[in-house]
């Protein structure tokens, strides 16, 4: 039983590709490279081959590290190796245009995130700072906030499902929560979660929030329980809105390779994670109902690409359709089934 096939090849970028984010309808995929350039992928609509519907360039000037778009669909924010964070909205259902550049960070922008409510936009890069900007109905953004917490470079910035809560994480090897401060004039860092022994390159969580998953240069995956009031163990939380995360399980051995990237399938519960071993492996909930941290190996396709997986995403429609990223300047999408029946969880 082949529980990961490949089910398309799409071709386009000249140099690495550093990212793949779906937009929330699942319809488009975003994928940003070393090349300069972002590519939406659609499927056709008169078979089930993929296309290149648009290509996005001659605005960043290095690598293009990541993207994300915002919850409406309408908006997609792009974090460059040039310094600079630009935020393009659609003009129709297949063209996008700058309609700010955001700057401030002292040099490359790895990550960029946008809040739940779309109200807020995250970004982190290698002058170890994470900021976090306002913006408005005309797309006017302000810097609401800037955090120094890390002490190296800033890899990711992940927005906790319900919005109240930032993470990032760093070549220092952590974690970092973020939450506003009482009067809501910060934000301030309330937790920071150790245990990985290199580079945490990136994480995620469930659909709610009370599990995250982190990924490492270590090559283990750690999963983290978040407690709130009044859970069954008696720990106490950070707040009233931030859960005291505590690691509960550690996956190793899978991957001979740093470990670059973890995307949590929120219709499923299975995680993938990709890495340097050029592999993807897939872990399965052992029993959800009662322990969201107690995950095991499902599969592991050994030669996913060839060369470093960097990036990997579920597309939020579809539980069974996963996109990745490479060193390969490919994008690849793959069919997957989710336990030894060959059927999801």
């Amino acid at each position: 039983m082949s529980f990961i096939r490949c089910i398309a090849e799409l071709d386009g970028h000249l140099d690495r590709v550093w990212h793949v984010s779906w937009d929330p309808s699942g319809r488009y995929l975003a994928s940003s490279s070393a090349d300069k350039s972002i590519r939406l992928w659609t499927k056709s609509k008169t078979d089930d081959s993929w296309m290149n519907a648009v290509v996005l360039q001659d605005t960043h000037t290095r690598t293009i590290r990541s993207t994300s778009w915002s919850p409406c669909g309408q908006k997609l924010a792009s974090a460059s190796f040039d310094g600079t964070v630009c935020v393009w909205a659609r003009d129709s259902e297949d063209s996008l245009e700058v309609v700010a550049t955001l700057e401030g960070h002292e040099n490359e922008v790895k990550s960029v995130a946008w809040s739940p409510n779309g109200n807020l936009l995250a970004t982190c890069g290698r002058d170890k700072s994470v900021w976090i900007w306002e913006s408005d109905e005309d797309n006017d953004f302000e810097c609401a906030s800037i955090l120094t917490s890390h002490t190296q470079d800033v890899k990711k910035v992940l927005w906790h499902p319900d919005g109240e809560l930032l993470l990032s994480c760093s070549y220092d090897n952590t974690i970092r929560i973020y939450e506003e401060d009482p009067s809501g004039s910060d934000w301030v860092c309330v937790q920071t979660l150790e245990g990985h022994d290199s580079t945490v390159w990136s994480m995620d969580c469930d659909k709610s929030g009370d599990t995250l998953v982190s990924c490492s240069d270590d090559k283990t995956i750690k999963l983290w329980t978040g407690f709130r009031k009044g859970n069954p163990m008696g720990i106490e939380p950070i707040s009233r809105r931030c859960p005291r995360y505590q690691n509960a399980c550690t996956l190793s051995g899978d991957h001979s390779r740093p470990i670059y990237d973890v995307s949590w399938n929120k219709l499923s519960n299975v995680i993938a994670s990709a890495a340097g071993d050029d592999s993807i492996c897939l872990y399965k909930p052992e029993n959800w109902s009662q322990d969201h941290s107690l995950f095991s190996l499902l599969t592991k396709y050994p030669r996913a690409h060839d060369g470093d997986v960097n990036s990997l995403s579920w597309n939020p429609k579809n539980s069974s359709l996963l996109a990745s990223a490479s060193d390969d300047n490919t994008v690849k999408l793959w069919a997957v089934s989710f336990d030894e029946f060959g059927t999801e969880i």
